[in-house]
């Protein structure tokens, strides 16, 4: 169920309240009985399952590189097997 905001127009608490969509929007202020004004605010969403900037791009898991690998001889394991950056080593 969507969160609302409500601001009381006599003493400007905010209100939040969780209402379904069918539900007529609150009136009242529950602290001072004065009229609420519905307020419009960002919402939030976070995409879910694959095929997202997050998935293709994040460092988190995913697979390891031949320097990260499990190695007997690190050297074996290192592209250019000799002189190389990629501090296998």
């Amino acid at each position: 169920m969507p969160v609302y905001e409500y601001q009381c127009e006599a003493c400007q608490d905010i209100i939040e309240a969780q209402q379904s969509l069918s539900d007529k929007p609150l009136t009242t202020c529950p602290a001072c009985a004065g009229s609420l004004k519905k307020l419009i605010s960002r919402s939030s969403f976070q995409l879910k399952g694959g095929g997202w900037y997050a998935d293709g791009y994040s460092n988190s898991g995913g697979a390891t590189s031949s320097c990260q690998a499990a190695s007997p001889d690190p050297a074996s394991a290192c592209p250019a097997k000799a002189g190389c950056a990629c501090k296998c080593d």
